[in-house]
């Protein structure tokens, strides 16, 4: 059983529909702690260091053989517990990011909350140190959209990220990162010629991977 563990519910639906889609027959248990995104917003990712413990250590009692962080902005803090929990946990966003600097070293991240930015931009040169590749990382924050999110309206979210990244242009940027697993949507809605890359379907088929 993989375990995912998700900072909003409305994640759930997305990685249900992608199991049904490239891994029929997996088992998914859902694990939704809402209030760890909002205090890491709020105080930093490390304050919830213990809270994400205790969460992946329910969801190895209960089962999971491997665990996904779907959140952005505490997947690194769960990364880094995997050794004391005893099962592999990853982050969504890793392979996202490595594919984005496999594009070339022009990354513009993309983000609604200031938080994800941290953790995205080091990951992404992370990934690119591992590669022996050159990143030039930029950021670029989506105002107003988060509070829409946080209300419900993920039509208009969804619409005013496909904007902010169509804003990008074509000839700045070798790929741009939609930072957070709630922004998916806005790939099918952009028009930029850049690349444009989002961390659920490759993030899920990386837990299958390790899971097997």
């Amino acid at each position: 059983m993989l375990a995912l563990l998700h900072t909003s519910p409305l994640h759930i639906p997305v990685f249900d529909a992608l199991r049904d889609e490239d891994h029929q027959g997996l088992e998914l248990a859902h694990h939704v702690h809402e209030d760890l995104l909002t205090r890491a917003r709020a105080e930093g990712p490390d304050a919830v260091v213990g809270d994400v413990r205790a969460a992946l250590v329910a969801a190895v009692a209960h089962g999971a053989g491997a665990v996904l962080c779907t959140c952005s902005s505490v997947g690194g803090v769960a990364e880094a517990l995997a050794e004391e929990v005893g099962v592999p946990v990853l982050r969504v966003d890793r392979p996202m990011a490595a594919a984005a600097v496999a594009a070339g070293p022009r990354v513009v991240v993309v983000a609604t909350s200031e938080s994800t930015f941290g953790p995205t931009v080091a990951l992404v040169e992370e990934e690119a140190s591992r590669a022996g590749l050159p990143a030039d990382v930029r950021t670029l924050l989506v105002h107003g959209a988060w509070a829409l999110f946080e209300a419900g309206d993920t039509e208009a979210y969804v619409r005013a990220v496909a904007a902010a990244v169509d804003s990008i242009p074509d000839d700045s940027a070798d790929a741009i990162v939609l930072a957070q697993a709630s922004m998916t949507p806005a790939q099918r809605l952009t028009t930029t010629s850049v690349r444009v890359l989002s961390s659920p379907r490759p993030g899920l088929t990386a837990a299958v991977t390790h899971l097997e």
